[in-house]
């Protein structure tokens, strides 16, 4: 651990900042894995953007302690009463069609919310899907298929590329996606055409810290605006 402000112990958790994310799977009629995926990302740029960073103080020094660590995302499982009881703490619901995602105010991992703790971070696979038609009014997240990474892992990734892109675009664009309430398409493709889009105009791509599933370094995902 380096001193600083991006100073973190991985071994100390009370040093570890990271958003979680809920994300809505029931046993009976389960969500399509690709909704799921888009509604982790809307979720994620939402709270960054969420209009209480300008009239709640707390909400605010949230962001802020998370934006200067490394920037941790952890997706957990919920479903039926746990799902209920997590809707009562600070964050940000997004429903994409048959999926839903809840994305929490980050915290220190030592201070997680009881009710999001006991979610499983594991269990959360779905299948492939056919994905909806992309239109030329939204930015597109693509996601290296060859890594097969876990949805899980899959729905920070994303998560990571929402609000990078955000980060990355003009005012007046951002002002835009906001008012088309951050709709999104992604689309998990084979590595050929991955590498292309990486060269596509305004490509905002994410590598990864290495810290689960995927080396360190790896091009995870990249945002097409």
């Amino acid at each position: 651990m380096s001193d600083g402000p991006h100073s973190e112990d991985p071994s100390d958790p009370s040093t570890v900042q990271a958003m979680q994310l809920a994300l809505h799977i029931p046993k009976t009629d389960p969500p399509r894995r690709t909704d799921v995926l888009d509604a982790a990302a809307r979720s994620v740029v939402k709270l960054c953007l969420d209009g209480r960073v300008a009239t709640d103080p707390d909400f605010r020094a949230a962001l802020e302690r998370w934006y200067d660590h490394l920037i941790r995302k952890v997706a957990r499982r919920a479903r039926n009463a746990a799902w209920d009881r997590v809707q009562e703490l600070p964050g940000v619901t997004v429903t994409d069609d048959s999926a839903q995602v809840r994305a929490f105010v980050p915290c220190a991992v030592s201070e997680v919310p009881d009710a999001v703790r006991k979610l499983q971070i594991s269990g959360t696979e779905l299948p492939l899907d056919e994905p909806k038609p992309i239109d030329d009014d939204h930015p597109v997240i693509y996601i290296d298929a060859s890594l097969e990474m876990t949805l899980g892992k899959a729905a920070a990734q994303v998560g990571h590329a929402s609000m990078l892109l955000a980060a990355h675009q003009p005012l007046e664009w951002v002002r835009e996606w906001a008012a088309a309430d951050f709709a999104l398409h992604v689309r998990e493709v084979p590595p050929a055409e991955f590498a292309g889009k990486l060269s596509a105009p305004g490509a905002v791509p994410v590598r990864d810290a290495g810290f689960t599933e995927v080396a360190a370094n790896s091009v995870t995902v990249v945002a097409v605006p």
